[in-house]
């Protein structure tokens, strides 16, 4: 499973890969299995220090058919980051041009060892819930005792996947000429869309390095 990444566009900043996997969490998990692919959408936390290319962690529902197939097999998690469209009118030359998508993506491969037991599944929900609950006015935390916690441990399954490659494809318009990606930054500032704002920051970041 790969993604079609040209030269301009090829993302090998190790920070802002590593801000994308953290600022955008909610990845898309897919699973090759020589059969219909299984798929599974899931907030995702990445491990920088396990093993020569980091971990994620997570877990899914125990109904969810995914968690039977995902050891032994190679499994992507797609992160989606910013994007927003792009107007032909933001161009020099808008005659001669057409519309586009600009867009940050990082496809994490790797492979999958389910944690098992009721203490490595207890650490993955207070992993994940602490992360999520961090910087909140009252964090909110598992209070949950006895029977209903075993209930809700018991119903999901937790997995770390050990990354082997990492894939950035970072669509910020490297491939136009710099007056072009200034208009283009200007045109989605004035947007007035939270992720036309978002794409802008992350080309007026990362863009003008091209």
């Amino acid at each position: 499973m790969s993604v079609y990444l040209p030269r301009w566009f090829e993302g090998h900043d190790r920070d802002a890969i590593a801000r994308l996997l953290r600022d955008y969490p909610f990845a898309t998990l897919v699973t090759a299995t020589g059969g219909e692919p299984q798929i599974s959408h899931l907030p995702l936390l990445h491990h920088a220090d396990h093993a020569p290319h980091g971990a994620l962690i997570g877990h899914v529902a125990r109904a969810n058919p995914h968690w039977q197939l995902l050891t032994g097999q190679p499994s992507v998690a797609v992160f989606h980051g910013p994007h927003a469209y792009v107007s032909p009118s933001w161009y020099t030359e808008p005659a001669t041009m057409v519309p586009t998508w600009n867009y940050a993506v990082v496809h994490v491969h790797g492979t999958i060892e389910l944690l098992d037991g009721r203490d490595a599944t207890l650490a993955t929900v207070n992993e994940l819930t602490g992360h999520f609950e961090s910087g909140r006015p009252s964090p909110w935390h598992l209070q949950l005792e006895g029977a209903r916690l075993d209930a809700m441990l018991g119903a999901i399954v937790a997995f770390r996947m050990t990354i082997t490659r990492i894939d950035a494809k970072f669509k910020l318009s490297q491939n136009r000429a710099a007056a072009d990606r200034d208009r283009v930054i200007a045109g989605l500032r004035d947007d007035g869309h939270p992720e036309a704002e978002a794409t802008a920051e992350w080309m007026d970041r990362y863009a003008r390095k091209a």
